[in-house]
């Protein structure tokens, strides 16, 4: 994963939003990246897309996202394998296999949350349905 893959938004160049990461939130990028996402990709064999990854304060506010979501920090990335039934699997590889922050399966795996965090890692897993976070 680069960082162009995770700082890349269709929304930031739409809005004229500066989408660069400070020096901080490239050193959480990578630590993402070396710790979760690409020893995910390795272990699962198959593409994944980043579809959100960092989010600067103005890009999470135009997207609507928390104010405390990791995604600002450069410590989440939404990904995807492409369907449904592989966002399953990732979800369920990163679950059993891997250190991570939190783990969400987004509207019934139409795609997954994870975050890395170099000073805590819950192993915290959520289920979105759109309106509400549930713990599994």
């Amino acid at each position: 994963f680069t960082f162009d893959e995770l700082c890349e938004s269709g929304t930031a160049k739409t809005h004229n939003i500066d989408n660069t990461p400070s020096e901080q939130i490239k050193i959480n990028l990578r630590n993402l990246v070396d710790n979760c996402l690409d020893i995910v990709r390795q272990k699962y064999g198959k593409p994944i897309t980043v579809s959100s990854g960092y989010r600067c304060p103005a890009l999470n506010k135009v997207v609507g996202g928390a104010a405390t979501s990791q995604h600002v920090k450069g410590e989440a990335a939404d990904i995807t394998g492409g369907s449904k039934e592989e966002n399953e699997k990732i979800f369920n590889l990163i679950s059993e296999n891997f250190k991570f922050d939190q783990l969400i399966n987004e509207k019934d795996f139409s795609w997954i949350h994870v975050s890395y965090s170099s000073d805590r890692n819950r192993g915290q897993r959520l289920k979105f349905n759109g309106k509400k976070y549930t713990a599994i």
